[in-house]
């Protein structure tokens, strides 16, 4: 039990929104957790935007932070981790050898990590627009960031 414990504390040091009741408790790669930030949407609706609709405007704050401070490529991969892990599991459970269950979740999950953070920046420029809040003219790109 402690050792679970542990683990969803780390985890919600990435993601404050599942936290479990333990935010500012010392986190062992990144020193303290985060606190939740204003419009923080909570496990439901952040389960809701990582599938890709749209917030209500009193998580704005929150979907700005989310899609546009430091770390967002790795929110990102988290969120994408959220949606493919199930499927991958789908594939354990089907009948079959267990190389080709493994084979099949490795591609799954590498596959979708891969193509999401390839297409990243597309998607956050899509997300940001969804909420009405500016998308940003990324130069290191060599490119506007997906401008209409």
């Amino acid at each position: 039990m402690k050792q679970l414990r542990r683990v969803l504390g780390q985890i919600s040091c990435v993601i404050p929104s599942l936290d479990i009741g333990h935010t500012n408790r010392p986190c062992a790669d990144y020193g303290q957790c985060m606190t939740r930030i204003p419009g923080d949407p909570g496990p439901r609706r952040w389960l809701l935007f990582a599938v890709g609709l749209r917030l209500p405007p009193e998580n704005r704050e929150w979907v700005r932070h989310e899609l546009t401070d430091a770390g967002w490529r790795t929110r990102a991969a988290v969120r994408q981790l959220v949606l493919v892990v199930p499927v991958a599991a789908a594939f354990a459970a089907l009948p079959g050898p267990w190389s080709l269950k493994a084979t099949l979740m490795v591609l799954v999950l590498v596959g979708g990590l891969l193509i999401s953070l390839m297409y990243a920046d597309s998607v956050r420029a899509s997300r940001l627009r969804q909420h009405d809040l500016p998308v940003p003219d990324d130069r290191d790109l060599g490119r506007p960031t997906d401008s209409l």
